[in-house]
Formats: structure tokens, C-alpha cells, sequence
């Protein structure tokens, strides 16, 4: 990229919407894929979605509030994106068996002492998603996968952006 376009792309507000757009953008793919195609989410993949989110949020709030302040936000929104390609990092990890998943990633305890009726209440009552299970991937990238990538790509071109370039002064002498 040549410096006129990184200078522009790093005007605080452009670069908010441009950050809004990515964390929305990746909670409504998450959306679609749950809702319209069934691919239930585990408890790692919520988390990345609460990641997007922040993300998402920090950036509408930064589009809001005076000049100064929107880089502060920005910052934050680019470590959201990190965080949430981190966390997709470590689901790939269990997707691959790697490593064991969280408390969460797994099926919830029994009573030994149940009764098959309570069994069948308690597994009625779980709507439980394992984590290592891969529930969609394309070329062998699962979407926690493709979600590493994405977040940290955002995440690190977001944190460039916002702070290792100053956008053109209004009043520089052309």
C-alpha cells in the first residue's frame, strides 16, 4: 500500500467504521451459519463471538466520540480481534487434539446413581455442542480455523493502522 492510502485509511473514522464492519461482519457470518445452515456453536466458539463483539462495540463508540479518543478505542477493538483469534487458535488446538478443550468443551457430569428417566431429562435439557468436533471446513480449515486468520489479520492491520500512522494534517501546508 502506498502511504496516501495507509494515510487515509488510518482517519480515525473511517478506520471505526472499517473496524465496525469487520467485528459485525464476522457476528453475522456466525449468525448465518447457525441459523440458516445449523451449525451449532460450542461454548469456544461464543467466546469468540463475545471477542467480535467488543470488537464491534469499542469501534461504533470510537465513530461516536470527538477526534482524540477514537484511537484509544480503536486500540482496543484491534486487541478484541487478537483476543478472538487467539481464542480460535486454541479451538483449532482442540478441533486437532492437541490439547483438552475447556470444562466447558466437554459433556456435563452424570449422577452415577441416576435413573435412566434423569438421564434422558438431563440429556433433553443440555443443549450441549462438543469442541472437538470440526462442524464445517473448507480445503481442511475449519471455521475456527479460517476465524484465526480473519481476527488476526483484523486484529494486526487494525493496531498498524491506528497507531503506526498518522492521518494528514487539516491545516499542513500542501
Amino acid at each position: 500500500m502506498t502511504s496516501v492510502t495507509l494515510s487515509t485509511l488510518a482517519q480515525p473514522r473511517l478506520l471505526a467504521a472499517l473496524a465496525f464492519a469487520a467485528g459485525a461482519g464476522a457476528l453475522i457470518g456466525a449468525l448465518i451459519a447457525e441459523h440458516g445452515f445449523g451449525l451449532k456453536p460450542c461454548i469456544l466458539c461464543h467466546w469468540q463471538r463475545y471477542a467480535h463483539l467488543a470488537a464491534a462495540g469499542l469501534a461504533m463508540v470510537a465513530l461516536l466520540l470527538p477526534r482524540r479518543l477514537p484511537r484509544i478505542l480503536l486500540g482496543g477493538a484491534g486487541l478484541a480481534f487478537l483476543a478472538s483469534g487467539a481464542i480460535a487458535g486454541f479451538h483449532v488446538g482442540v478441533e486437532q487434539h492437541w490439547w483438552e478443550g475447556t470444562a466447558g468443551c466437554h459433556a456435563p457430569a452424570f449422577d452415577p446413581n441416576a435413573t435412566v428417566e434423569e438421564l434422558e431429562q438431563i440429556l433433553l435439557g443440555t443443549d450441549f455442542v462438543p469442541c472437538d468436533q470440526v462442524a464445517w471446513s473448507l480445503f481442511g480449515i475449519s471455521m475456527a480455523g479460517y476465524n484465526v486468520l480473519y481476527s488476526l489479520a483484523a486484529g494486526l492491520l487494525l493496531l498498524y493502522l491506528t497507531f503506526k500512522t498518522r492521518p494528514p494534517h487539516k491545516d499542513a501546508v500542501s
